[in-house]
């Protein structure tokens, strides 16, 4: 009985401190999440202010470019007011799968936009980026864009690297159960 109430002290101390650590971090990432959230609505109202794109158009490019400057190869991406027209960016209807990888999500609509990434060391000139959003009404479920920086592979599990070290490792030329098909296939009993 006292073990069992000792545990139960522990954990009532240990519970509350617990909740009040877990409050603490989340009251510290609140407001990146907040400074970027208004970063990226500034962002949209000025594309469509300042250069008359249309909101999703914005959207999306304000998306890219946030994408974009967490790649290690830009900086960050300029929209000049070209990436707005018709020949830089569209929105087609669409009722269909994003793409055939990861992001098979049903979308309704697709967006697509242009823009510059301007590299972090400013050594090479601008390179050409294209953006490609999918809307389901006003909200955005899939992302993609031709970053020349491959993906990281990922690594080979240790797992895989193991073989035959298992509770059922095979060992010798076959295992038993195939030898013993074998010796009973040929002792089958005549009726």
């Amino acid at each position: 009985m006292d073990r069992t109430q000792a545990h139960r002290r522990w954990l009532r101390l240990i519970g509350p401190l617990t909740a009040f650590a877990a409050s603490i971090s989340l009251a510290c990432v609140t407001p990146v999440w907040a400074d970027q959230l208004e970063q990226h609505n500034e962002l949209v109202n000025q594309f469509v202010s300042q250069m008359h794109a249309d909101p999703l158009v914005a959207d999306c490019a304000a998306h890219g470019n946030f994408v974009a400057s967490t790649s290690t190869a830009f900086d960050h991406v300029e929209f000049p007011p070209s990436s707005f027209d018709s020949s830089h960016s569209s929105v087609t209807p669409w009722n269909d799968s994003f793409d055939e990888g990861k992001q098979r999500v049903k979308v309704d609509t697709i967006v697509t936009v242009e823009g510059l990434g301007v590299s972090q060391n400013g050594a090479n000139g601008p390179f050409q980026l294209k953006f490609r959003c999918g809307y389901v009404g006003q909200q955005m479920l899939a992302f993609s864009w031709n970053d020349p920086v491959p993906p990281a592979k990922p690594r080979a599990s240790h797992s895989a690297s193991k073989k035959g070290k298992g509770k059922h490792a095979v060992t010798g030329n076959g295992s038993s159960r195939k030898n013993a098909k074998k010796s009973n296939s040929g002792t089958k009993k005549k009726h």
